[in-house]
């Protein structure tokens, strides 16, 4: 309907002023259109070239972390691994997580990191090489990732790292970065796994077992009156029984194999004899001790302390040359892989023993094994001799002999053996992580389809039913958009187009919770109704523009709406954006993601306008154009919208009700609809509308639809008539 230069149409629903533009109105409005789009490339092409990340050459790196380097060698081994050294001493190794674990990111393409580790396995530093991370090209700066890397520095490659949530014992918490959870959960899994792997080959650390076997505890209340044949006959107390020919043997073919050499008739001569055991065992330290200096020594243990007694004859297992503040460098206790060396402060020489038919020693001693050293009673271990021949004023040479000791099961309670679940996964973790928020959603996905299907009860309390909506577009703006970061792109349609042409695998669509739930509820609802309930319920960029709009129809904001005829036409444009996006991914998808950013998505809720100023000024200017006309963006320039679309001939249901008079000549709900999806003729254009529901309101209002109005004004007169008839008195004849 063509609208002179001043004409002005009262808004039918809210009494709200439109105002009619003219061709030369409507031609600026145009031009506005043309010009924020040509901004948006021209803002592309300056994030391309800010934001852009070619890959890195590690050797700079490398230099500048070890700037004392000598020597950088070449990628070596199975997993490429680079060592530096300084001189002949070894600084660390380096290696890039693409080489030894290639996980996928957000992208689809994995995130190239280089991390260095010292010889000991501690973090040196991580940075990173290559990626083709969205969020990461255009909106989060380089130095926001290296605060991110520089995490790692000091800890360990033994360390379980999580990042983001609550740290949970033996788990250490890194935390997150704003707006690309995703991208660091899956860059911390890469260097986790790469740093373990390459660990593990250089012998750094050993493969993990599959099985925890919890530490035995003693029996406290188990005590048996016994003698030294009885515990030396069971196995409670051990013997290490060396002559000299034994001790010659393993000197042989080294320097000292000649010195201290027995003569033949010296060879069955007893060198050394050690009897070894855990004092701390009742039946053991009562019977060996006595009562009143077992409790004793009992009652000076702390938690997972324990004893162990060393008598011995013949080569001292203390040594002549052991000083104060020194370490027993005679005597050892392995068990695993762990070797217990004792100090001074360790040791207690034992006066006498009380255990009968013991024989006489010439040393006897408790050595306490600390706490820390986790030794476990009841698991087999290790004593080891240093046997030393010296073969200058100050060189020697050492070696040793070791005697098997095995707890009896009478002694300990041994824990059965744990087997751990498996680590879960990273999408098992995302997941695990999101689970509320996942709950939530769903329950707001249930409460939107009961919307749906009651919608023709709803709509016939408009008050409620305007409340309700606005609600529910509040709830979907601050938690899904803000809050949750679940806002749908044409990106993801890219990319999963681009997954079903390469290697589709879920776990990249997986990795985000709240966008795959989202992406589900959209799926659904397009099959059964069309792109519209997404567009019109669920979108928060879409919801926070109607609210806007709502809000500035509350202040009494003259409203701009478009001939029809022009608004038609612009619906085209959305269209030729996403087939020009479309068009890029087929040759780059990185590149179609850079112009992506004609979707405002990512600075309003992602990134919360923290990025550079181009960027704030485009979203807000589409944020705010709305307070004079509604949803402009999603009517216009919304490829999202316009690829949804696409599907829109396969819904299933039809479920906005219509009356033949509906456009002829009824055009109430055609000038009701705010963003314009009903043709002048009364159809519904699906592909645009959003299913706000208020066509189905005034559907169902005697006041306001015109046939219903005709409807009730044809019953009010026949009520009225046959009133009339029955006033009229009989006449009798």
């Amino acid at each position: 309907m063509p609208l002179s230069k001043c004409d002005i149409l009262s808004h039918p629903v809210l009494g709200d002023t439109i105002v009619g533009i003219n061709g030369w109105k409507f031609q600026l409005s145009t031009l506005a259109l043309i010009m924020l789009f040509m901004s948006l490339l021209i803002i592309s092409f300056t994030s391309h070239a800010l934001f852009v990340s070619p890959p890195k050459d590690p050797i700079p790196i490398i230099e500048t972390t070890f700037p004392e380097a000598t020597q950088i060698t070449d990628k070596q081994g199975e997993y490429h691994l680079r060592k530096i050294f300084k001189g002949d001493d070894l600084l660390g190794y380096a290696f890039e997580t693409n080489d030894i674990a290639k996980i996928p990111a957000y992208s689809g393409e994995p995130v190239n990191m280089l991390v260095i580790i010292d010889p000991r396995g501690n973090y040196v530093t991580a940075k990173v090489l290559e990626h083709h991370e969205p969020i990461i090209l255009a909106g989060i700066p380089e130095s926001k990732l290296d605060d991110f890397a520089d995490q790692y520095k000091g800890l360990s490659v033994k360390d379980r790292l999580k990042v983001g949530g609550n740290s949970s014992e033996g788990t250490i918490n890194i935390d997150g970065l704003s707006g690309a959870t995703v991208t660091v959960m899956v860059m911390n899994v890469a260097i986790t796994k790469a740093a373990n792997k390459a660990a593990i080959s250089l012998g750094i650390i050993e493969p993990k077992s599959d099985v925890i076997q919890p530490i035995s505890t003693i029996k406290q209340d188990v005590f048996e009156k016994a003698d030294w044949l009885k515990l030396t006959g069971d196995g409670s107390i051990r013997k290490l029984y060396l002559n000299r020919a034994k001790v010659d043997d393993a000197f042989v073919g080294t320097e000292a194999e000649h010195i201290e050499k027995a003569e033949p008739s010296q060879k069955k001569d007893m060198f050394a004899e050690v009897y070894y055991t855990i004092a701390d065992i009742p039946t053991i330290g009562r019977n060996l001790l006595g009562d009143a200096e077992y409790e004793y020594q009992i009652k000076n243990l702390k938690k997972g302390e324990h004893l162990v007694a060393l008598l011995g004859n013949g080569y001292s297992f203390k040594g002549s040359g052991y000083v104060r503040g020194g370490i027993f460098d005679r005597i050892q206790v392995h068990q695993n892989d762990e070797a217990i060396a004792f100090r001074d402060l360790d040791h207690q020489r034992l006066t006498d023993i009380y255990i009968a038919g013991a024989p006489q020693f010439h040393e006897m001693s408790l050595f306490k094994v600390q706490d820390h050293f986790e030794f476990d009673p009841g698991a087999p271990w290790q004593f080891e001799l240093l046997v030393r021949r010296q073969t200058g004023p100050i060189d020697s040479i050492f070696t040793s002999f070791k005697g098997q000791y095995d707890s009896l099961e009478k002694y300990v309670d041994t824990p059965p053996a744990i087997v751990p679940e498996p680590e879960l996964t990273l999408v098992q973790q995302v997941w695990k992580d999101r689970t509320p928020e996942v709950i939530v959603l769903s329950l707001l996905i249930i409460v939107l389809l009961l919307i749906l299907f009651f919608q023709d009860v709803l709509v016939q309390h408009p008050k409620f039913m305007h409340r309700l909506r606005h609600g529910f577009l509040v709830v979907t703006v601050v938690f899904v958009g803000w809050a949750w970061g679940g806002q749908l792109s044409v990106v993801n349609v890219f990319t999963f187009l681009h997954s079903l042409m390469t290697k589709f695998s879920w776990d990249l669509f997986l990795l985000d919770p709240i966008i795959f739930t989202l992406w589900c509820a959209a799926a659904v609802t397009i099959i059964l109704w069309g792109r519209a309930v997404y567009c019109g319920w669920l979108c928060p960029f879409g919801a926070l523009q109607e609210l806007v709009n709502v809000f500035g129809r509350w202040i009494k904001l003259p409203q701009i709406e478009l001939p029809f005829a022009v608004h038609e036409r612009l619906w085209a444009i959305k269209y030729l954006i996403l087939l020009g996006l479309f068009g890029l991914s087929l040759d780059s998808l990185a590149l179609a993601e850079k112009f992506a950013e004609v979707e405002p998505f990512k600075t309003t809720f992602l990134l919360k306008f923290d990025r550079e100023w181009p960027f704030v000024l485009y979203a807000s200017t589409l944020i705010l154009i709305n307070l004079v006309n509604r949803k402009t963006f999603c009517r216009y320039l919304c490829p999202l919208g316009a690829a949804l679309s696409v599907g829109n001939g396969i819904r299933l249901f039809d479920w906005l009700k219509r009356r033949k008079e509906c456009g002829q000549p009824c055009q109430t709900c055609a000038k009701e609809c705010e963003i314009q999806a009903i043709y002048p003729n009364g159809e519904i254009n699906m592909r645009e509308c959003h299913y706000c529901l208020d066509c189905q309101v005034t559907y169902y209002d005697e006041e306001k639809c015109p046939p219903l109005k005709k409807k009730a004004y044809k019953r009010k007169k026949r009520s009225e008539e046959s009133l009339k008839e029955q006033e009229i008195p009989t006449i009798s004849v």
